[in-house]
């Protein structure tokens, strides 16, 4: 069985304050994309997880989420079983889409499917939250409103949807040094803003980051001056700086890797209300 888990975008990203647990209080509006990786997994008789990754970068040892995840799932529902775990990866890690959240996602849904154990939604996203923040999003995978340290899901019901390019440089962004940076950093109020339908595009992480790796500021503002562009932004904690575009199907990818180098990753896709993890 083969199934999907896809990256997503931060329409919006506000801090709170900080909680007496160590995470941050946020809320963030965040929205998948078509942009995604895929799992082949197959269960059967027996204990464990045998887990291999078209990125041999990535870890392939229990660290990994898809790893953590299908522990999780045996421990929860008390099942013993072996899988056999491959991870497809189109979406780049350390770059703010998601990618790791969305496949342990995955592998929490497509055991539920496959060994008919009928979990409800809010069981997975309960397991999900134990997890990592931004797991429980994936559990739907609709256009949401996430609260708390993330695992507080609200469905939005409507949200228009756009063409996107995804704009990653050659270096990730650690997501833990993101947020204590910002901890660290005198706020001031925002004073540009921009808009997808109603919901106002910032992201209180893109001051510390921009602070400290200096071309994302000129790759989001270059993005901003071309033509078809309506609204540029850091997703999450970066590296990606993605663009909305307009309906006419620009393309930008040839001047982009021109001005700033063939290092960076391009990649158009679709903001998509679709779910994860779906049979094919």
């Amino acid at each position: 069985m083969v199934f999907q888990a896809p990256a997503k975008i931060n329409l919006s990203l506000r801090i709170l304050g900080r909680r007496s647990d160590g995470f941050h209080e946020v809320e963030t509006i965040m929205a998948p994309l078509s942009l995604a990786d895929t799992l082949d997994i197959e269960v059967g008789k027996g204990d464990g997880i045998d887990f291999t990754c078209s990125d041999v970068s990535l870890p392939l040892d229990g660290t990994n989420l898809v790893c953590r995840a299908a522990h999780a799932f045996a421990r929860h529902t008390g099942l013993r079983f072996h899988a056999r775990i491959h991870l497809n990866k189109k979406i780049p890690h350390g770059a703010g889409l998601g990618g790791g959240s969305s496949d342990a996602a995955a592998v929490l849904k497509a055991l539920d499917s496959i060994l008919g154990t009928g979990l409800s939604i809010s069981e997975l996203e309960s397991m999900a939250a134990m997890l990592g923040s931004d797991i429980p999003f994936f559990i739907r995978s609709c256009p949401a409103i996430c609260r708390g340290r993330g695992e507080i899901v609200e469905p939005i019901a409507s949200l228009p949807g756009a063409n996107v390019l995804l704009v990653k440089p050659p270096f990730p962004v650690p997501t833990a040094w993101a947020y204590q940076a910002y901890q660290n950093m005198s706020q001031s109020a925002e004073t540009f803003s921009q808009f997808h339908g109603s919901i106002a595009l910032m992201n209180d992480l893109e001051k510390p980051v921009f602070s400290k790796y200096l071309v994302l500021p000129v790759l989001k503002r270059w993005l901003l001056d071309q033509a078809g562009v309506l609204s540029a932004m850091m997703s999450g904690s970066g590296s990606t700086i993605f663009a909305i575009l307009d309906n006419h199907g620009i393309d930008l990818e040839e001047r982009l890797l021109v001005e700033f180098g063939s290092s960076f990753l391009v990649r158009h896709c679709q903001l998509t209300g679709s779910t994860s993890a779906e049979l094919h």
